[in-house]
């Protein structure tokens, strides 16, 4: 009598830890985006799902974020689209929407983000899949480079402007600290029923 269970469910060949949309928001988009930054919003970032605490040695950039507005709908919309196609393509997740507003990320000298996941226990156990959109010119800043660790390998994200990367939101990533000028960026979730 065989103890292996026959799930016969169908696979997902096509999975990745990452995935680059190359520029895919025109410089002229990325623009309209940046100048949404409300510095008299700004906060400090905090650490999600560990009751909105601060903690410097992990986390260290500011935050305002995209109001889901008439005006703002296109932002939403067009990285809604693209994420449920990659899902679509790659993981095949129950998704129902973003979860919270998107984030205007802004990393100065010495600001980073340590390795860590966005998927954990709490509010944050509905997070499928993460989203980052490149806002900067790469010449605008050194260090601020998005890295992966996928088992002892570290890959580093494309730094072109206007490029979005897609992922599950159980992969380590982090951002490495800022040596010269500023970065900005988008960051998002889409989100869905707890694993099960």
């Amino acid at each position: 009598m065989s103890v292996v269970f026959p799930f016969h469910q169908p696979t997902r060949p096509h999975f990745a830890e990452f995935v680059v949309f190359d520029r895919f928001f025109s410089p002229q988009e990325v623009d309209k985006i940046r100048a949404l930054w409300n510095a008299d919003s700004e906060v400090d970032a905090t650490l999600s799902g560990s009751g909105a605490e601060y903690n410097e040695e992990l986390r260290k950039t500011k935050l305002t974020f995209i109001d889901d507005s008439d005006e703002n709908a296109w932002i939403y919309q067009k990285l809604g689209q693209l994420g449920i196609n990659c899902n679509n393509e790659r993981y095949g997740y129950d998704l129902m929407g973003f979860h919270h507003r998107l984030q205007l990320a802004r990393y100065g000298i010495g600001d980073f983000f340590d390795w860590h996941l966005d998927f954990g226990a709490g509010e944050i156990s509905h997070r499928k899949l993460s989203i980052t959109v490149q806002l900067s010119d790469p010449s605008e800043y050194e260090g601020g480079d998005l890295q992966f660790k996928i088992n002892k390998n570290t890959y580093d994200a494309p730094r072109d402007k206007g490029t979005v990367v897609v992922f599950p939101s159980f992969i380590m990533h982090r951002v490495t600290p800022i040596t010269k000028g500023t970065r900005h960026s988008i960051v998002a979730w889409l989100a869905g029923p707890p694993y099960r």
